[in-house]
């Protein structure tokens, strides 16, 4: 069963913000700062884990400043085994993400590429895939809000905001 944000009191809303916010530094230096024990800490972070609601940690990485200079949105086309050719999509070293979506087109691939070559190459590859019927992309000219820095509002907005 999935876990829904009523399941969660004060603390661990808590905890989840703080670490969206940055997952930096200690148990102890965050436990402080949320002027908690350590160990407290520590047992509310694993079993927001083992509901899966924290799935791991990791840098924020600004991909166009390594080199990643061709990113686009490809909306794709599919007829026949949705999920197959999603995996298959997810396969590509160059594909960000893979949304299932609504609307005109099935799914959507976020790709990031070094260069235009590698750019071309990977439209190519996700249109040769059995069951692509086509695509349409958009290139992204700058990430105006990366979505890594959405930070879910979990708290109950206080008087003041």
């Amino acid at each position: 069963m999935m876990a829904v944000a009523q399941d969660f009191d004060e603390l661990d809303k808590r905890i989840i913000e703080m670490l969206c916010t940055s997952s930096q530094g200690s148990f102890r230096q965050i436990a402080k700062k949320l002027g908690v024990h350590p160990t407290t800490l520590i047992q509310r972070v694993k079993a927001l884990e083992s509901k899966g609601v924290i799935n791991g940690y990791r840098a924020n990485v600004d991909y166009m400043r390594l080199g990643y200079e061709f990113m686009a949105m490809v909306h794709i086309y599919v007829e026949g085994d949705m999920i197959q050719v999603e995996s298959d999509i997810m396969d590509i070293d160059q594909v960000v993400s893979v949304f299932d979506v609504t609307g005109d087109f099935d799914c959507i691939a976020w790709v990031a590429c070094r260069d235009r070559e590698e750019f071309s190459n990977v439209v190519k590859s996700i249109l040769s895939i059995p069951g692509v019927r086509k695509t349409n992309t958009s290139v992204i000219l700058n990430v105006v809000k990366d979505p890594f820095h959405f930070i879910p509002k979990l708290m109950e907005p206080g008087p003041h905001e």
